[in-house]
């Protein structure tokens, strides 16, 4: 196999045409072959292998810095630069990122595992290299039409273009983000600029008017001046011209040859340039590009049983029992759940592309103009919008609903996509409410409660793992807590998916004559009086969170505490928070991570025993 002979960027240089050919439709069957066996990202990196095998050939990594963005479609990037091997412990535990890492190879220069973030970088390093002395490779920032669906891409496009500074954006085009995208530049420019009709009938005008005596240089330099008016008001590329970046294309993604071509011009003719390529997602392996949902962009999908199943069967009864009811997601209609409510109620349902902020404030908007919106986004991305939150939501009181997927550990995707941020930002929002499903059932009655609540913002946040099942004795209602074991002497408070191993660990406490109470809390802003009446007669109370433990709930649990203490005049108990330390956690399997944390039922009954020794 030719593949094999590929340990760096200089082999991939010395291949002639049909060898390459040769090498292409090998590195999409390794692709396959792998992520079928780790999971990962499939149909991003199979629609970018002729692309990423051009830029390696025209470009020299690391001297010239090869940026992804995001970074989900640098597993053939990661191939031609020297990790084949590392694919056998593809987003395992201690093994290959499914994202590039700094700390892999010094061909990865940035870690960008969110979107619409590479111009942004781009824009610093060519800032950085301009003012330094001494001879610097070119910039080559990747980013897909998806991302431009992101604001930020957009703010990092006008500096550049501003700035003049030398950076190449490829600019890859096909037609989605994770599922199709809201953008239709794509679609727009491969209507126009690859229309053969246009571009003969162009190429004959042009002709013809050269060819008038006398005055054919002027009426053709006022062709070009109504040409370029005509694209002014038709065609996308004047949008990056009038910022300053030169555009070429759309030329075809998977020619390598033509692709080399543009970009050893584009190197040539240095300054910001945009070249806009069209690939196909999942190009080469049938059920990829059979999916006409997300033409298999990962391995993932919403399981029978799950918290994200539950939400699905939540959110359509809800649409059915509400006509006010809309849901809202960020280029991830299928991840969070939301594509049969799509299917049924198509006129309130609202996919915004990778544009968390934009959401929040719409969603805003639809809250003051008396509908009930439902903002469905990963844990990790919702971060992306604290500020919208907090002002544009959190500030009029207005009643949007929050559902936060991939809450807590996730596993896989590492330290950039474990949501353990949100509760510790999010609790501080003045007026939210918090809500953490410990089980299947509660999600649906929780979604229920959130709707009937008026006075402000609510979140639902829940994990990646499946869902408990419980009966109807089990399950709690409104904004009150939930009593599930009695005790003396502990009380453990069960976050979310925390509640399972708290429960378990009073097992295992009982065996040592440790008497321990278990609440699910449920609400965790604000907490119940119950659970903190019954907590305060405690001589030790656990919070157990699969969260950041500074500024997280059992944080917010030790304040309403040491509070009430004080308000009664009695003692208090001592309170102990066990969630995420204050770092970044890598890749693993969850329950693997949150017993090395410490987070499972053995290592909540030692921290018990410790604070009671």
């Amino acid at each position: 196999m030719i593949l094999e002979t590929i340990s760096g960027p200089a082999d991939v240089k010395r291949l002639d045409p049909e060898q390459l050919e040769v090498l292409a439709a090998e590195i999409r069957e390794f692709i396959v072959e792998r992520v079928n066996a780790t999971g990962g990202h499939l149909g991003s990196n199979l629609g970018v292998v002729e692309l990423t095998l051009a830029l390696h050939r025209v470009f020299d990594s690391p001297h010239d810095a090869i940026l992804w963005d995001t970074g989900h479609q640098a597993y053939v990037h990661k191939l031609l630069t020297g990790r084949r091997e590392g694919f056998a412990n593809l987003r395992q535990a201690g093994g290959l990122s499914g994202y590039p890492s700094r700390d892999e190879s010094e061909h990865d220069w940035i870690e960008n595992s969110h979107a619409s973030t590479v111009l942004s970088y781009a824009h610093g390093l060519a800032n950085a290299w301009a003012a330094e002395p001494g001879e610097h490779g070119r910039i080559v920032a990747v980013l897909g039409d998806g991302s431009l669906t992101g604001g930020m891409a957009f703010e990092g496009l006008n500096n550049l273009g501003h700035s003049g500074r030398d950076c190449i954006i490829i600019l890859n085009d096909n037609g989605r983000s994770y599922a199709p995208t809201v953008s239709r530049l794509g679609e727009t420019l491969a209507r126009i600029r690859n229309n053969p009709n246009y571009l003969r009938r162009q190429a004959r005008l042009e002709r013809l008017l050269a060819e008038v005596p006398m005055v054919g240089d002027r009426l053709e330099r006022g062709f070009e001046a109504t040409k370029a008016a005509v694209r002014e008001m038709w065609e996308p590329p004047a949008f990056f011209e009038t910022l300053g970046v030169r555009y070429t294309g759309p030329f075809d993604g998977h020619d390598i040859e033509r692709l080399e071509r543009e970009l050893t011009n584009a190197r040539e003719l240095g300054g910001p340039h945009v070249i806009h390529v069209l690939t196909r997602k999942g190009l080469g392996y049938g059920p990829a590009e059979n999916d006409p949902i997300k033409r298999l962009h990962d391995t993932s999908e919403s399981k029978p049983g799950s918290f994200t199943a539950a939400f699905t069967d939540a959110i359509v009864k809800a649409g059915e029992e509400r006509s006010d009811v809309w849901a809202i997601t960020a280029a991830m209609p299928d991840s969070t759940g939301l594509l049969t409510f799509k299917d049924r109620f198509a006129d309130r349902f609202v996919d915004v592309g990778i544009a968390e902020q934009h959401a929040v404030t719409m969603a805003a908007g639809m809250a003051m103009g008396g509908l009930r919106p439902v903002v469905a986004i990963y844990s990790t991305f919702m971060t992306r919008a604290v500020d919208q939150v907090l002002y544009d939501v959190g500030l009029h009181g207005l009643p949007v609903v929050f559902c936060l997927d991939r809450a807590g550990i996730t596993g896989d995707d590492g330290a950039s996509h474990h949501g353990v941020m949100d509760l510790a930002w999010f609790t501080k929002v003045p007026g939210m409410t918090v809500l953490c499903p410990s089980s299947y059932q509660e999600v649906g009655v929780m979604l229920a409660d959130a709707l009937d609540i008026t006075t402000g913002p609510v979140l639902i946040r829940w994990p990646k793992t499946m869902a408990r099942h419980v009966g109807p004795d089990e399950v709690g209602h409104g904004l009150t807590g939930r009593k599930v074991r009695a005790g003396t002497r502990v009380c453990l408070v069960g976050v979310g998916k925390m509640l399972e191993a708290c429960e378990d660990a009073a097992t295992l406490l009982e065996a040592d004559g440790i008497d321990a109470t278990v609440w699910d809390p449920r609400v965790v802003k604000p907490y119940h009086r119950d659970l903190l009446d019954d907590a305060l007669g405690h001589e030790l109370v656990v919070s157990v969170e699969d969260g950041m433990r500074l500024g997280g709930a059992g944080s917010l649990l030790a304040d309403e505490l040491e509070r009430l203490a004080e308000d009664r005049d009695v003692p208090g108990p001592v309170v102990h928070v066990l969630g995420t330390p204050d770092r970044y956690i890598a890749q693993g399997k969850p329950e693997a991570i949150l017993a090395e944390l410490g987070l499972d039922a053995a290592g909540i009954a030692a921290t018990v025993r410790r604070c009671l020794d």
